[in-house]
């Protein structure tokens, strides 16, 4: 029970902390407002010549823009979660004092990101798919079990994207920049998460092969639950499957790069 009160007071820690920086929440609400208007207005071009494209009518195209805009911080998926900060804490040597807290390595920047990835979904997510439903037609469901499931999908998205990036800081265990790491991965998220393109659209076996991926969890298993395109139990068995497979190799990962720093003296 005190533990689960730690890795609560963790994440609660990092949202106030992330809540502090008005300035750069301000910032990013309007970035994500413009690029959001520039992918809608690109949508609507290319859904006006190819009607119910990847499944999707205009409407729910438009809903599918906005949502991605919402979940772009929060999941971290252009980068911009707590791997930066571990990366450079590996780099300098800090870790060493992780590894003597009484917590778990693991668990203890799940619960940052978790604080981080709440406070972004609230204070850069909220405002733009507000403005996005406000402004354009878009496609969103009445009843209240359908949110419910929807934000299911978000968190284990969340899970999800955690294990993808903490397997990217601990790569820094080894290398002397993770910088080129960090750049695949975020090629790799935006791509195959839907991000650019809804991955329906994607034709024959790359779809396939994309929708088979972790990062198909982040942004489009939650937009096909919220759309009614998903059943979302069987997006729930797909996303907890890659959640566990993620997190339990980050665990591995993170227990040959524990004795790898024991043996260099940290």
């Amino acid at each position: 029970m005190g533990a689960g009160r730690l890795y609560v007071a963790v994440a609660a820690g990092v949202f106030r902390r992330y809540a502090t920086y008005r300035a750069a929440t301000a910032a990013g609400v309007f970035t994500n407002t413009v690029f959001g208007l520039i992918l809608v207005y690109t949508y609507l071009a290319l859904w006006d010549v190819r009607p119910h494209l990847g499944g999707y009518d205009a409407a729910q195209a438009v809903t599918y823009v906005w949502l991605g805009q919402a979940l772009l911080s929060t999941l971290a998926i252009g980068g911009g979660g707590v791997e930066d900060e571990l990366m450079e804490r590996i780099r300098t040597g800090d870790i060493a004092i992780d590894l003597y807290r009484p917590a778990d390595l693991q668990l203890w920047w799940l619960a940052s990101d978790l604080g981080r990835a709440l406070f972004q979904l609230l204070g850069r997510g909220v405002i733009p798919f507000g403005f996005g439903a406000l402004c354009f037609p878009v496609a969103l469901p009445a009843d209240a079990v359908t949110w419910i499931a929807f934000l299911g999908a978000v968190l284990l998205a969340m899970l999800v994207g955690f294990g993808i990036r903490f397997l990217v800081a601990l790569s820094a265990f080894w290398l002397l920049d993770g910088t080129g790491v960090v750049q695949m991965a975020w090629l790799a998220g935006f791509f195959c998460s839907g991000m650019l393109l809804p991955l329906n659209v994607f034709p024959g076996a790359l779809g396939e092969i994309v929708r088979a991926l972790p990062w198909s969890s982040l942004l489009q298993a939650p937009a096909d639950v919220l759309l009614g395109h998903a059943d979302p139990l069987t997006t729930y068995a797909f996303q907890g499957a890659w959640a566990v497979a993620l997190l339990a190799a980050g665990r591995l990962v993170q227990t040959v790069a524990t004795r790898r720093v024991v043996v260099q003296g940290g």
